[in-house]
C-alpha cells in the first residue's frame, strides 16, 4: 500500500518553494534575514523553517544562500559553509563590509524589495 503526500509535506514545499525564490532575487551586495524571507513568504515569525529551507535546497537551483543572514547580521555558524570565513568572504567579494564585531550593518545592507 502507498503512502499518501500529506497537505502538510505539501504547503511545507509550497513555503520552501516560495523561500527559494525570495532568495534569487536579493542582488548582490545585499542581504536579507531568515526572518524578512519568511515574512516576505507569507509566514511572519517563520525565520527557523526559513532556515531550513534553506538548508534544504536543492543544489542545482544555485541559491545566493551567502547572502542570508541572522536578523543581527550574524552569518552562519562554521559547519554551514564549512567555516565562516567562507560566507563572510563570498560577501565582501561582493562589496558588503563587516563591523569590527564581525556583523553586517542591517541597516546599509538589507536589501529592500
Amino acid at each position: 500500500m502507498m503512502q499518501g503526500v500529506s497537505a502538510m509535506d505539501i504547503e511545507t514545499k509550497e513555503f520552501y518553494d516560495r523561500i527559494y525564490s525570495i532568495a534569487m532575487m536579493i542582488p548582490k551586495g545585499r542581504v536579507a534575514s531568515y526572518g524578512q524571507l519568511a515574512m516576505m513568504a507569507g509566514a511572519a515569525g517563520g525565520a527557523r523553517l526559513a532556515g531550513r529551507a534553506m538548508r534544504d535546497a536543492p543544489a542545482e537551483l544555485d541559491i545566493p544562500y551567502h547572502r542570508v543572514v541572522n536578523s543581527n547580521g550574524g552569518i552562519a555558524p562554521d559547519h554551514v559553509f564549512n567555516g565562516k570565513q567562507r560566507q563572510r568572504a563570498m560577501l565582501e567579494a561582493e562589496g558588503v563590509v563587516f563591523r569590527q564585531n564581525g556583523r553586517i550593518d542591517m541597516k546599509i545592507y538589507r536589501w529592500n524589495p
